[in-house]
């Protein structure tokens, strides 16, 4: 199990399109990710899991991988949130 804290840089935070594109992110791994944000853990695999964590912008987030491929699904996943997620 590999974990990473990571801060939400999106404007919006992680609104429908944003989350969206997390979740395919992490659907692209075997791993169980999640995140976990204010004591709440929310599935990095569910957009409306995703969405109903309400993170917005500046929150702090920590993400956890555990499984076969966990060290390139938390890789890929903190590159995509420090990129933008496309925004």
């Amino acid at each position: 199990m590999v974990s990473q804290k990571v801060t939400i840089k999106n404007p919006t935070g992680l609104h429908l399109r944003p989350a969206g594109i997390l979740c395919k992110e992490a659907m692209q791994f075997k791993s169980l990710i999640t995140f976990t944000f204010k004591e709440n853990t929310a599935n990095a695999k569910s957009v409306l899991s995703v969405l109903g964590a309400c993170v917005k912008c500046g929150d702090e987030v920590e993400f956890v991988c555990d499984g076969e491929d966990e060290e390139e699904a938390l890789k890929a996943l903190i590159q995509a949130i420090e990129s933008g997620l496309g925004e």
